[in-house]
């Protein structure tokens, strides 16, 4: 969803996935698979760096507004709002 001052984005999170990887996942939702256990918030973390450096921006440009302890996350991405849409639909494969 497009914001004046960037977009959100909702992600499906799979834990201790192995490897730190964002896929398409359906129309609503990214995937993501990261190396990191749902422990102390390392798997938040590491899901707000690999989408941080997904879309280019800094980490502080990422933020989870919902779903801290939920498989589907809401984030939030500052930034260029045209640019940062734009990354997210050829990540999407269509328009979010």
């Amino acid at each position: 969803m497009a914001r004046a001052d960037g977009i959100d984005i909702v992600v499906r999170v799979t834990p201790r996935g192995g490897r730190d990887a964002l896929a398409a996942g359906t129309q609503a939702h990214f995937a993501a698979r990261l190396a990191a256990a749902p422990v102390d918030g390392a798997a938040n973390a590491g899901l707000v760096a690999l989408v941080a450096k997904h879309f280019g921006v800094a980490k502080r440009d990422v933020a989870l507004i919902a779903g801290e302890t939920a498989r589907l996350k809401r984030l939030r991405i500052t930034g260029d709002a045209a640019v940062l849409a734009q990354i997210a639909a050829a990540l999407y494969g269509s328009e979010p």
